[in-house]
């Protein structure tokens, strides 16, 4: 027999950590931009302004959850955004159909 709980669905995704949250946001928001607002030749400026905005947020989210980012979770999410931006280039120089 299943414990009654198991499926019971949990409040405020109490188990991931919020380090874990902020990595995939920025690659989601990341991802999203990068199909939307860069084209075959340039970066459009709205792609910079939402990138300015996504660093607020981090920004924000790491200074309200300072205990969380500890020496090895710093080194993963300075780790996450250089691969973050090592995609932009990598996407950014592969050949379209324009």
């Amino acid at each position: 027999m299943l414990p009654e709980g198991i499926y019971k669905r949990r409040r405020n995704h109490n188990n991931t950590p919020p380090t874990v949250l902020l990595i995939i946001t920025n690659c989601i928001v990341l991802a999203v931009l990068i199909q939307i607002f860069t084209g075959c030749n340039t970066v459009n400026n709205y792609f910079w302004g939402v990138v300015a905005v996504l660093a607020l947020y981090n920004v924000y989210t790491i200074r309200r959850n300072p205990d969380e980012y500890t020496w090895l979770n710093g080194i993963i999410y300075v780790a996450s955004i250089l691969f973050m931006v090592f995609l932009f280039f990598y996407f950014r120089d592969q050949p379209h159909n324009c």
